[in-house]
């Protein structure tokens, strides 16, 4: 869904200007001469004011993410999908009946560009970059400072993949590698993070000589064959 700025109309200069703004006019418009890696991290979602700009189906996914990793989620758009509706009633996201205005950004930790318009996304990339966001642009990457992975969860697992800006690709990736790391591997971690709380709760020194032991080549083997929960209990 899309929301128009309101006053002005965008002049046609804005993603230049944007990319000269963001120093990213290289990345967008030619190839790069040298790899640029870049660096996952995890956030902690309780941690994370999120406002999202769009309420169509790509906004309604990445307001649904945001609200399973535990974050405080604002959406943004004049019209919203029966999903975020729901949402909204069971007071997991909060729906602002707007157009999009630079002030929406305010108190945003994180930001989600997600409208159907070119412009418009190419302005919160200009508001939101210029504010120390950190922002997502979702038809336009290189105009934000980060992008969202293909996820897996599991418990306390989770898979993250990302392929260059082919979601297709990351997306089978990552149900390639959710095959293997299945409720067994929840199980096992579980199990760790108990164990690991009891023996340093005793003291350091256990958890250090049990850890490799536990966690040593033959960790993906045990796990599969079963006689990981053997091994655990052995250190109770």
């Amino acid at each position: 869904m899309a929301g128009a700025t309101g006053g002005a109309d965008v002049s046609s200069n804005l993603c230049q200007r944007h990319r000269v703004v963001c120093g990213v006019s290289h990345r967008i418009t030619e190839p790069r001469a040298v790899p640029v890696s870049d660096f996952p991290i995890a956030l902690h979602g309780e941690r994370v004011t999120a406002v999202v700009i769009g309420g169509g189906a790509v906004g309604t996914r990445k307001a649904l993410a945001l609200v399973e990793a535990g974050a405080s989620v604002r959406v943004i758009s004049p019209l919203a999908t029966p999903e975020l509706e729901d949402a909204e009633r069971l007071r997991q996201v909060t729906i602002v009946r707007e157009s999009y205005r630079s002030d929406h950004l305010e108190r945003a930790t994180l930001v989600i560009a997600a409208t159907d318009s070119r412009e418009v996304n190419a302005q919160i990339a200009v508001d939101a970059n210029s504010r120390g966001k950190l922002v997502n642009i979702t038809d336009y990457p290189d105009e934000g400072n980060f992008h969202t992975m293909a996820l897996h969860r599991s418990g306390d697992v989770t898979i993250a993949v990302s392929s260059g800006g082919v979601p297709g690709a990351a997306a089978r990736i990552r149900d390639a590698i959710a095959e293997r790391f299945d409720g067994r591997y929840e199980r096992a971690v579980s199990a760790l993070r108990g164990l690991r709380s009891r023996l340093l709760a005793r003291d350091e020194q256990s958890w250090k000589t049990a850890a490799p032991k536990l966690l040593g080549d033959d960790f993906c083997d045990s796990v599969e064959d079963g006689s990981f929960s053997e091994k655990v209990n052995s250190w109770r």
